[in-house]
């Protein structure tokens, strides 16, 4: 009999472009060696060039579907994305305090093209329930803003940005620098749990299609934690990841086109 691979959950939305969401985390997951699973929290209508329209599922939906995969399948981690809602961020955190497993919240906020994905009335389930469930959480600098109220400008406010958030409880915070302000020829994100600082560093391409950025990092920051890895390695090799996938990233549509989530393979 074949053993099967580590088992990793995401709950997210689903975008139907196929670049980010569920969608990007399965692709994800695929390729690096995982068997994706998935509970779906939200329905979008989105293509490249913006989020066309938003359906949340009930709450009951939710923790069905969770409860389904925990219970007869198992997970060895878990990656949450969009939300959406206040009930569907208490619903997600409940669950997630019940299951021994490690957690990445990506705190999914807004689109890549600005389309909000969180209710504002969401925002302090996320910081009292939801980030205390983490094992990493994930934000970039306009989910930083959005959450904390800091303004990253440079390396020193990732730092900042990095305290705040570990305020909230998760036990490491990934900021992730790639909207810093100004042209670097490098892509800079900070990882630390409060003692010990990794700043990983990449190369800035010229690639406008970036969409499922996000989603695609923290699925495979989740991968790696489920291979047993530990949580610097994991994100480390996450981010070479998700560099090679932006480097492939492709056109799509008339808008902005997603990473190459098969990049490895194509090669």
């Amino acid at each position: 009999m074949t053993t099967p691979p580590p088992l990793v959950l995401t709950v997210a939305g689903s975008d139907s472009g196929g670049g980010a969401g569920i969608q990007a985390d399965l692709k994800t997951m695929l390729a690096l060696g995982v068997h994706g699973m998935s509970v779906l929290t939200a329905v979008t209508a989105q293509n490249s060039r913006g989020v066309h329209g938003v359906w949340e599922l009930p709450a009951e939906a939710v923790r069905a579907q969770y409860r389904a995969v925990a219970d007869d399948i198992g997970v060895h981690a878990v990656k949450t994305g969009m939300l959406a809602t206040a009930p569907l961020v208490d619903t997600v955190a409940e669950l997630l305090a019940g299951t021994d497993a490690p957690v990445v919240v990506d705190p999914v906020g807004v689109s890549k093209h600005g389309d909000p994905l969180l209710a504002a009335s969401a925002l302090e389930s996320v910081r009292k329930r939801l980030l205390p469930t983490a094992t990493v959480a994930t934000p970039n600098l306009d989910e930083v803003t959005q959450l904390t109220g800091i303004v990253v400008e440079d390396e020193d406010g990732m730092r900042r940005a990095a305290d705040a958030i570990l305020g909230y409880g998760p036990r490491w915070a990934l900021v992730k620098g790639g909207h810093l302000p100004g042209d670097a020829a490098e892509v800079v994100d900070l990882l630390t749990d409060g003692t010990e600082e990794h700043w990983l560093r990449a190369p800035r391409y010229d690639n406008r299609h970036t969409h499922g950025t996000g989603c695609t990092l923290a699925s495979a920051v989740a991968s790696g934690l489920a291979k047993g890895l530990p949580v610097p390695r994991a994100v480390r090799e996450a981010k070479a990841y998700v560099t090679g996938a932006i480097a492939a990233g492709f056109a799509l549509g008339e808008g902005i086109g997603p990473v190459d989530h098969g990049w490895e393979l194509r090669r």
